[in-house]
């Protein structure tokens, strides 16, 4: 920036140079400076305006992505409870019957744990060179043991490369020596660790280890055993999702028994139709389309300042706004692949005069009592080709990382950058302009003072001839 043109009256004019200079600079100045204050003030705005639109449509985006959480769905037209979720846990799918069940679990499925012979040097016994095979559940797994091999060296080996395999191995140290322990995440019988190829690391994993052999710990693999409604069930693994149509069962512990009793306790699980979640689900996606409608019409929105001037949004009358809103709008009212469900109005969700969604709740209600539409609600709006899939395919080539609002971010900052030099420019401009004229007005005005002096100084001759004149 230049500096400031402070006001100094000339000695030889008794003109004010400082406020001439800066009249003449800024009159040099002014329609530059007025045109780049303008067009920063605008820019300024559009980049603030498409930053918080990008910042509306992620947030929308995410309220999405957390109504389609496959791990906790949101429009499961059923919910199921357990009454001991010690022993069950259940999750119901839109393919769920209404009922009840009750579930005794008699064993959880369990992995292999297998220990080797112990070994009296602890961790640093020397292993013998070869190749290990590592056998589980008919796949077996070949590791190269090179000369000067420890137990401790063995274990690192087979931690780093059978972790993807599900098998770990550590060293537990125990009266007399340590052991190398291999353990796996795969549950379920017949899936029972062996390790054959180096004879000081051989493990049966079938055999139970005696003294200082090597062999299973406790127990071998199992599979879950229980039953449901009295029918017998097995599986290798503790999470069934095929057991009752439409629910996943999780199983977490064994049903206790009583003392008299032969067989466990029954968990009751009860499957019922969610209209409440479903409800709740469904306006929380109004409620997110509403907040982001809004965002919108705030960035777009005319008004009337104190002295009731036009003042327009920073994205009013934006095209690229305006195509926005066209192709989220445009996915509202196509109608979606379901069997009887195919439309948002049949939910009692319709668009309102402000292009906000209104939710009506007892249109809503006699969907789910009369037409029974809730087990159709996922597939409307989660589902393949779904709402959720179309509004991402109408946002993402605006809002995505090499989108059109990041195009406009970019040239926005492009802009900023050469207003900024602009601005430089015209500050080194203004400076040496100020500089300049300050020099001649002060050349001048010294000029000024002298031709007065010397005016003077003439006047005063003429006064001492004519006073001279006046005595003889």
């Amino acid at each position: 920036m230049a500096s400031p043109i402070t006001s100094s009256v000339g000695l030889g004019s008794g003109l004010d140079i400082g406020a001439m200079v800066k009249a003449l600079v800024g009159a040099d100045t002014a329609a530059k400076q007025a045109q780049i204050n303008r067009q920063t003030s605008n820019n300024t705005a559009m980049i603030s305006g498409i930053g918080a639109l990008r910042s509306a449509l992620t947030a929308y985006q995410d309220a999405m992505k957390a109504l389609n959480n496959k791990d906790a769905p949101s429009f499961n037209a059923y919910t199921a409870k357990s009454a001991n979720e010690s022993v069950v846990k259940v999750i119901s799918s839109n393919t769920a019957v209404a009922g009840s069940y009750d579930i005794v679990v008699d064993k959880l499925a369990t992995s292999s744990k297998v220990a080797s012979q112990q070994f009296a040097g602890g961790a640093t016994s020397a292993i013998s060179a070869g190749k290990l095979t590592i056998s589980q559940g008919g796949k077996t797994y070949d590791l190269d043991v090179a000369s000067g091999a420890t137990l401790q060296s063995v274990r690192d080996q087979i931690n780093k490369d059978m972790s993807a395999s599900g098998i770990s191995a550590n060293i537990i140290n125990e009266v007399g020596g340590s052991r190398l322990v291999l353990s796996s995440t795969t549950t379920g019988a017949n899936t029972d660790i062996s390790v054959t190829g180096i004879a000081e690391l051989a493990i049966d994993g079938t055999t139970q280890m005696s003294g200082t052999g090597a062999g299973f710990i406790s127990a071998k693999a199992q599979d879950a055993e229980l039953t449901i409604d009295g029918l017998k069930v097995k599986s290798a693994s503790n999470k069934l999702d095929s057991a009752i149509s439409g629910m996943t069962l999780e199983l977490t512990g064994v049903s206790a028994k009583a003392s008299d009793a032969t067989s466990g306790t029954p968990t009751a699980v009860t499957v019922a139709a969610d209209n409440d979640g479903l409800k709740k689900s469904v306006q929380s996606f109004v409620d997110a389309y509403n907040t982001l409608q809004n965002a919108i019409k705030s960035l777009t929105s005319t008004s009337r300042d104190a002295d009731d001037k036009l003042v327009l949004g920073p994205l009013t009358n934006d095209p690229t706004t305006r195509s926005l809103l066209g192709d989220i709008r445009k996915v509202l009212t196509e109608v979606g692949a379901g069997d009887k469900l195919t439309t948002l109005s049949q939910l009692g969700i319709n668009t309102q005069k402000d292009g906000t969604l209104e939710f009506n709740a007892s249109k809503f209600t006699a969907a789910m009592n009369d037409k029974k539409l809730g087990p159709e609600i996922q597939e409307l709006f989660t589902g393949t080709d779904g709402i959720f899939e179309r509004m991402n395919k109408a946002i993402d080539p605006y809002n995505a990382t090499d989108g059109s609002l990041a195009t406009r971010k970019s040239n926005l900052d492009k802009a900023a950058k050469n207003l900024s030099d602009q601005q430089a420019a015209l500050d080194r401009r203004t400076e040496s302009l100020t500089e300049s004229l300050t020099k001649k007005y002060v050349a001048l005005d010294t000029a000024l003072g002298k031709m007065k002096a010397q005016a003077d100084q003439i006047t005063s001759i003429f006064e001492a001839i004519n006073a001279q004149a006046k005595k003889s």
